[in-house]
């Protein structure tokens, strides 16, 4: 039997589990020339599916209702009558939410477990590390001696992020929403400072109070107000990389915020967007940088595994709570 979760409806501000819809399918899956069957064993769920999940324009295609959700998977190849692929072997790559399905194999990337744990293939090895990397060397250019502020900096990217810039030698200030993450910013992936957001009386002052010669580089996974207190601080030539907005994405109506324009204009700062597909000629020199660190001590990682594949959406949705520390993965 395979089990599948849909998009049942669109989400109306925070999604919740009525907007999935669970099917069990009994019909036995075939294997046709060229084809691999393959068995989920971890599923990556990220704000960035909310997007998805409305019928706005977007720089991917809306999730079609009553169709399969897709993210990042490692899946095992159970069956293969594809030469490229071997049972046995493992993937990564976007795939349907369903505990099982067939691939022509197109987009599929084998994955090592032997070489790094399957899961780190949709984290730090996979869009994750990517992200971080290409986000801030393409845009943030960073320099030895600069400061950054990285904020959601407890989450997937933003605790990569920071490790990184702590490599290349910058001064690191993350910004997230318990103490506990605070103390693990410093702790585990060697932060210098930290604000937890839901404690700070005024934000502006203590990010100028941690970085008293001003912000260099701003790699922005939040948005809102908080993003606002950080353009109060930006250095002249700032660059303000901007990953995500999670504090507003399941927003139903506009929300307000300081323009930005004087900011920019002022600092002859660099605002800009990007997503990783951007950079995919530069995917196997970022590779090699993450895997070399990753490998050598200097780069680590957090996940929460929450196991099930029923619990698919329940994670995706605690991401809009901040209960993930690093990587929200689900394991099957």
């Amino acid at each position: 039997m395979t089990k599948t979760i849909l998009l049942n409806n669109r989400p109306q501000g925070k999604p919740t589990v009525s907007n999935f819809e669970f099917v069990n399918e009994d019909a036995e899956l075939k294997v046709g020339e060229g084809e691999i069957l393959l068995e989920a064993a971890y599923v990556s769920v990220d704000p960035y599916l909310r997007g998805r999940m409305s019928d706005a324009k977007s720089y991917v295609p809306p999730f079609e209702l009553n169709k399969p959700v897709q993210s990042g998977v490692v899946a095992k190849v159970m069956a293969s009558k594809n030469k490229n692929f071997s049972e046995g072997d493992y993937v990564s790559g976007l795939l349907s939410w369903k505990t099982q399905q067939i691939s022509n194999g197109e987009g599929l990337l084998k994955v090592d477990g032997n070489k790094a744990p399957l899961s780190t293939y949709l984290g730090v090895l996979g869009m994750t590390g990517l992200t971080a990397y290409l986000g801030l060397n393409e845009i943030g250019k960073p320099k030895a001696g600069e400061t950054i502020v990285v904020s959601g900096a407890a989450g997937a990217v933003g605790s990569i992020v920071g490790q990184i810039a702590k490599i290349l030698g910058l001064r690191v200030i993350g910004i997230a929403g318990t103490d506990e993450k605070i103390n693990m910013l410093k702790s585990k992936f060697g932060f210098d400072a930290g604000i937890n957001y839901n404690t700070s009386k005024d934000i502006n002052a203590d990010i100028k109070a941690l970085a008293p010669n001003g912000v260099d580089i701003y790699f922005d996974n939040v948005g809102g107000p908080i993003s606002d207190a950080v353009l109060f601080n930006i250095n002249r030539f700032a660059r303000i990389i901007i990953c995500g907005a999670i504090s507003v994405y399941n927003e139903t109506e506009l929300p307000k915020s300081v323009s930005v324009q004087p900011f920019l204009v002022k600092n002859s700062a660099l605002m800009q967007g990007f997503i990783v597909s951007n950079y995919a000629e530069k995917f196997p020199e970022a590779m090699k940088h993450l895997s070399g660190w990753l490998a050598e001590g200097k780069l680590t990682y957090s996940e929460t595994i929450v196991e099930g594949f029923d619990n698919i959406p329940n994670a995706f949705i605690d991401l809009f709570e901040g209960k993930n520390k690093g990587k929200m993965i689900v394991k099957i």
